[in-house]
């Protein structure tokens, strides 16, 4: 055997244990065929074109929507709905409102597992909620702008500790390298009210079948 073959063979196998033994290693459009399977959305057209089937199993997701009420809290009923049905924790941080009971109990979330931070928490006090609870907490929903770099990072190394998901609702694109899941929501065609959002894909690991897709408004009720 060459000396060249031997060093190829030495590179593919320290290649093959990072693989092996990092799983959330990104390999770009094959991380798909690693045979890893997302959380369903609820929603099957978004399912459909998000790697993996549905949201990321732990990490950082971030739904950027220009204003609010564009339907980003409804993407995310039917995983509370499933979460809090099996007793896990929800926490949501520093709402532009508060949870509206009522209709959460109407969609099947148990809201004796939710948690809420008062959105006058300052950044500070909001941010630790939100690293403590990854680690505790199945599903953390936070709305906040602006999150340096540093911080998203931070987010994601706790979702990724704590087997967690942190969704994060924007304004703006981050252009956040660490995020697993980046969407953008926008009202299709500046159409009528009765029509649902239109949901496209910023950035994702993995294979992506489009780049984004229409949910009715059946989707967003659950009829």
């Amino acid at each position: 055997m060459s000396v060249t073959s031997s060093r190829a063979g030495y590179r593919q196998d320290v290649i093959d244990a990072l693989l092996r033994d990092i799983p959330d290693l990104w390999r770009g459009h094959y991380t798909a065929a690693r045979g890893e399977r997302g959380v369903s959305t609820g929603f099957p057209g978004l399912d459909g074109i998000l790697p993996h089937g549905g949201w990321p199993s732990r990490g950082l997701v971030e739904i950027v929507c220009p204003r609010r009420g564009m339907g980003e809290l409804q993407l995310l009923i039917p995983l509370m709905r499933a979460l809090t049905s099996q007793g896990q924790r929800v926490l949501w941080v520093c709402p532009p409102a508060a949870p509206y009971a009522p209709a959460l109990v109407q969609a099947g979330v148990d809201i004796g597992k939710l948690l809420v931070v008062a959105p006058g928490a300052s950044l500070r006090n909001a941010l630790w909620s939100m690293e403590k609870a990854l680690r505790s907490c199945r599903l953390v929903l936070a709305w906040q702008n602006g999150l340096s770099h540093q911080v998203l990072r931070r987010l994601q190394l706790a979702a990724n500790t704590g087997n967690s998901l942190a969704v994060l609702f924007q304004r703006g694109n981050s252009g956040c390298p660490y995020s697993a899941l980046r969407l953008q929501l926008s009202r299709a065609g500046g159409g009528s009210g009765a029509e649902g959002p239109r949901v496209s894909i910023l950035r994702a690991r993995g294979n992506v079948r489009c780049s984004g897709v229409r949910l009715g408004p059946e989707a967003l009720t659950g009829e």
